[in-house]
């Protein structure tokens, strides 16, 4: 597979950060929080593909295959590092799971391939520019029907949730998130039933779990005038 030289951010935000990424995400209880919202809700069948793009360290490829051992999974991420500790934690799960390096924004599968589409915790380290571009792609390897499932930083509301949000969340990349633009983003590149699902409250901000489809009748993939 062809991989496209360019900056991203590392799923700990720094390379050094990434072996405290896992310990971190089980003080905050994230794994719970992912399955009672992304997975539990995704109303996963067997047979169906399922591909988590941003993996980073394969927790929620691993929930996936867990789910439904009858699904096939893909994990991707542009991170070496990352991906190589998804691959050791899918082996010592027992995890028939594949994990491919590439971009949210240039997915390397042909049209119409899965029937579920997961990001957890990935969209905001994207610019405006490139969360729509990953938002058309996820539209267009989505099978006719399929479903989008995100879970990441959301509006927040007032107070002092909003007030850590803004000192922690920095830059171009989340202010979308922040200030509540993900589902607009989502109609704009053509997906429809958005819907912000549910919010909780994190430790520095909100997390929304944000859902959408492709159309049933969506046989080919326009680009959206913008």
């Amino acid at each position: 597979m062809h991989h496209t030289r360019r900056e991203f951010i590392p799923a700990a935000g720094f390379d050094w950060l990434l072996p405290l990424y896992d310990p971190l995400l089980r003080l905050l209880r994230r794994d719970l929080l992912l399955q009672k919202t992304l997975i539990a809700d995704a109303g996963i069948e067997p047979g169906q593909r399922l591909l988590d793009i941003g993996c980073g360290t394969g927790i929620v490829s691993v929930l996936l295959k867990q789910a439904e051992p009858a699904a096939s999974v893909r994990g991707l991420d542009p991170d070496p590092g990352a991906l190589a500790r998804a691959r050791a934690r899918a082996k010592r799960a027992g995890a028939e799971i594949g994990f491919d390096r590439g971009f949210a924004d240039q997915l390397p599968y042909s049209d119409a391939t899965f029937d579920r589409v997961f990001s957890s915790l990935m969209f905001h380290h994207l610019t405006p520019d490139q969360k729509f571009a990953a938002l058309l792609d996820v539209r267009r390897v989505l099978r006719p029907g399929g479903s989008l499932h995100v879970l990441d930083f959301g509006e927040t509301d007032s107070g002092l949730h909003s007030l850590l949000a803004h000192l922690f969340h920095r830059g171009e990349e989340i202010r979308d998130n922040l200030e509540g633009r993900i589902p607009a983003l989502m109609r704009e590149t053509g997906l429809e039933d958005v819907d912000e699902v549910s919010r909780h409250a994190a430790m520095f901000g909100s997390v929304s779990y944000y859902r959408a489809r492709r159309a049933a009748e969506d046989e080919a993939t326009p680009t959206p005038a913008r």
